[in-house]
């Protein structure tokens, strides 16, 4: 079995319930979206929606109005804020809340659809950074560092892990005899294909209750937040 690479520096931890591929029963939230401190009178979680019997209302206590009378846990956040802290505008809430609770879908996918073709999310990144590309599927180590966004001492292990595994081969840059040129090998180009499907399966499920038209206005509004932070 091979070993597992340790990501340099702090590392997003999902909680354990959630880390089973089934609906979690609770979720640890951050303060600001209603959590509590250690030693409080309650706990610093809140059911998720499928544990509160007759979730489903049109107006909850927070005066909040909800389309088609579904409602989800941020709402219930929100309104709760709300009615706590009247002087504060809770709109934000509404949509970064979800995008993080998303996230959190997102990344289960995304382990799951990895753990079929026995690769981790940072063999994911490198792979498909060379088989995007294009013929012949290789990157010098600046250009991965680029898309991949991690240091240059974390990309040489990267790559001699992948090299061992026999996913990528290294050859001296012709431009540049003291550089290398990293090139994807026919069985990382196998790798890399199969995951991407997989990966790409994965996600469709995720949307899969969103009209087309909703995904198209829902990618154009992500689009455009991403692009106002830099992105």
């Amino acid at each position: 079995m091979r070993s597992r690479e340790r990501p340099n520096g702090p590392k997003l931890r999902l909680q354990d319930s959630n880390l089973v591929l089934t609906a979690p029963k609770a979720v640890v939230l951050p303060l600001h979206q209603g959590g509590t401190r250690r030693g409080g009178a309650t706990p610093n979680y809140l059911p998720m929606p499928e544990d509160r019997p007759g979730s489903a209302r049109d107006r909850h206590d927070g005066g909040v109005t909800v389309a088609g009378g579904a409602e989800d846990e941020v709402d219930r956040i929100v309104a709760a804020w709300q009615r706590e802290r009247p002087d504060l505008d809770f709109a934000p809430l509404h949509v970064l809340s979800r995008v993080g609770r998303v996230a959190r879908h997102l990344e289960l996918a995304r382990r799951s659809a990895f753990a079929a073709g026995d690769m981790e999310s940072w063999e994911f990144d490198v792979l498909s950074a060379l088989r995007r590309a294009g013929a012949p599927y290789e990157l010098s180590p600046k250009a991965l560092l680029q898309q991949t966004l991690v240091s240059s001492g974390t990309m040489t292990n990267r790559v001699d892990r992948l090299a061992g595994r026999g996913l990528v081969s290294r050859r001296t840059d012709p431009r540049d005899g003291r550089g290398i040129i990293v090139s994807l090998t026919d069985a990382g180009r196998r790798s890399i294909d199969a995951a991407i499907a997989g990966l790409v399966q994965a996600e469709a499920a995720l949307l899969a209750d969103l009209e087309p038209e909703a995904r198209r206005t829902l990618a154009d509004l992500l689009r455009s937040l991403s692009v106002s932070l830099g992105d």
